[in-house]
């Protein structure tokens, strides 16, 4: 039988904030999503010190959520690119903002998201995709997943 803790160490939730859950790294991905894509460029937006936009730079380079590409031979220099795992992470950052505008900017949101075709501002629904119907929080329930027992002989 799983106990609590075994089911904790495999929650989505916990290993996604692993991987990006410092203010940090939010932060930079905030800024390369909007097209900040230079160290330099990020620190002077961010006000990091260089020591830290190094180390999250490399552990999400190595995460695979971001690559390095060269943007300058001589000395070299990079610009950090998302890559499609970190493109994914998309709905999440607008599911932050969409709460930060609701619960810490008085329903003022400060960054309007639009669509970039017809300029109309987004919105975020859960849908179910069989009936689909929006989704309310408390209409969503959740069961074990088919990643529930994977390599259960190594927790």
């Amino acid at each position: 039988m799983t106990t609590g803790a075994h089911i904790e160490s495999r929650c989505s939730i916990q290993q996604t904030l692993d991987l990006v859950g410092d203010r940090w790294t939010l932060l930079i991905l905030r800024d390369i999503f909007r097209g900040v894509r230079r160290f330099s460029q990020l620190q002077d937006d961010l006000g990091i010190a260089r020591n830290l936009l190094a180390d999250r730079l490399s552990k999400l380079v190595n995460a695979e959520i971001l690559t390095k590409v060269i943007y300058h031979d001589r000395p070299v220099r990079y610009e950090y690119c998302l890559t499609l795992k970190g493109q994914a992470l998309s709905p999440s950052l607008v599911a932050l903002m969409h709460w930060g505008d609701q619960w810490c900017s008085n329903g003022e949101a400060p960054t309007l998201l639009v669509h970039a075709y017809c300029g109309t501002p987004l919105e975020q629904v859960t849908r179910c995709p069989r009936c689909d119907f929006g989704v309310e929080p408390a209409e969503i329930r959740s069961r074990p997943g088919p990643g529930t027992f994977r390599n259960q002989e190594a927790i």
